[in-house]
């Protein structure tokens, strides 16, 4: 009688369908880990390195002089730079502020049954689906001082506008941009949260409505609890992607009139692709990497501080 030892064949089978057994998770996401490893690590190593040379493609293919951290002291001191700092972080904060708060009270409207909610749900996701610098075109026209749409209900219920118009303006081109940013991406927040929203029990609600709860009252202490994972995700989300804010920038203002529109996405391409400083732009990227994960970071540990999972 044969007896089967470590090293026959039914063995050796037996062994690599538990190390795959057991390592399966691993190996159905070492695919995505090397894909994320290819397309971001490698870029993000490659302008470190850069951000400590003297590099202009208009002077040479390759860097000209090790310069150490003046691109960063550069970088940090243009005006120019400060400028599109101040206004990414007032385009990320308030924008994603307003479009959760506009998000949320769409939601709460898409719960009530009143006639038509199912046709406002399919065309409520219409807006996400326009690429970014189509909406900068689109806006581009309705902002138009000579017969744009949004010009003429503006000054038809009394509001001034500038002669030169929203965009050419510097008091006001900022929130020209932050408002085609708001028409496009708040149905993101409204459709994620009525979603949510659904899935929060009735009987909680019912028995909250029995004790005499206002509706405020089940908002604050039943509904945004129980969806408040789902919001604090989606938040930051959100946050990130206004805060690489370039498509609509590029179509509607190019980051004028002077520095009035100015993002660090649209420093990044003016840097990089228009003048070709590889060296500075990649100390910029890098300024810029920090201070966004800085500022995740510390979201995400006061956000998720007290949560359990």
């Amino acid at each position: 009688m044969t007896t089967i030892t470590a090293h026959t064949p039914v063995a050796t089978m037996t062994g690599r369908r538990s190390f795959v057994r057991r390592n399966l998770p691993y190996l159905l996401i070492a695919p995505s880990v090397i894909m994320l490893l290819v397309l971001i690590a490698y870029p993000l190593l490659f302008a470190l390195r850069s951000s400590f040379y003297f590099w202009n493609l208009q002077i040479g293919p390759e860097p000209q002089a090790f310069v150490g951290f003046d691109n960063y002291v550069q970088a940090l001191n243009a005006f120019d730079f400060q400028a599109a700092l101040t206004n990414t972080l007032l385009l990320s904060f308030v924008g994603t502020a307003l479009e959760f708060a506009l998000g949320l009270s769409i939601a709460l409207i898409l719960l009530r049954a009143l006639p038509g909610m199912n046709v406002v749900r399919a065309l409520l996701i219409l807006p996400t689906t326009i690429a970014p610098i189509v909406v900068g075109f689109l806006f581009r026209y309705l902002y138009d001082p000579g017969g744009g749409l949004l010009t003429w209900v503006l000054t038809s219920i009394g509001i001034p506008i500038p002669a030169v118009g929203l965009l050419g303006s510097p008091s006001t081109a900022l929130a020209a941009v932050l408002f085609a940013d708001i028409w496009q991406w708040t149905p993101f927040f409204a459709i994620v949260l009525y979603a949510s929203l659904l899935s929060v029990p009735e009987e909680i609600i019912e028995a909250a409505r029995l004790d005499r709860a206002s509706a405020w009252t089940i908002l604050m202490r039943i509904k945004l609890p129980l969806i408040k994972r789902t919001a604090i995700i989606i938040v930051m989300l959100r946050f990130m992607q206004l805060f690489n804010t370039f498509d609509t920038v590029l179509v509607l203002t190019r980051g004028g009139p002077g520095t009035s529109t100015r993002t660090l996405g649209y420093s990044l391409y003016e840097q990089g692709l228009i003048n070709f400083n590889i060296g500075l732009v990649s100390a910029m990227t890098w300024i810029t990497v920090l201070i966004v994960n800085i500022i995740v970071a510390l979201y995400v540990f006061f956000a998720f501080r007290n949560e359990e999972w």
